[in-house]
């Protein structure tokens, strides 16, 4: 069965896309650690990225640095930090981006009651898109 990603990816499920290319995609995530997430996807379906091909691991990492550097010029009074992905979603590796100003920051857990609307993160995309 396909991971969550994968049908994201293939068009299956909605998401709100801020960057694709032959080996990436980027989306917004529903449930940021920190407003601005960003989720970058490799399209080959690994557990870990580790598993990719070099091909795709180069491209996985380029496309998690332009993603960083357009979330670092956005939030310019901000760091950017980056987790590399695989131990929850085991499925289908990924890289988390995102915006943070502290230790706390970085490490929160996200708030299911206070995820951002699809608007919200339709207007930040816009921001984002490369």
């Amino acid at each position: 069965m396909p991971s969550i990603f994968t049908r994201i990816i293939n068009g299956e499920l909605p998401s709100v896309k801020v960057h694709e290319d032959e080996h990436t995609l980027v989306i917004m995530d529903i449930n940021p650690i920190q407003k601005g997430q960003l989720l970058v996807l490799p399209k080959s379906e690994v557990g870990t990225v580790w598993e990719l091909s070099k091909e795709d691991y180069r491209a996985l990492m380029d496309t998690v640095q332009v993603a960083g550097q357009r979330l670092a010029r956005l939030f310019n009074d901000k760091k950017v930090g980056v987790m590399i992905e695989g131990l929850e979603v085991t499925d289908h590796a990924h890289v988390k981006v995102f915006p943070f100003a502290s230790a706390r920051e970085y490490h929160n857990h996200p708030d299911a009651k206070n995820m951002p609307t699809s608007e919200e993160l339709e207007q930040l995309a816009s921001k984002l898109r490369f």
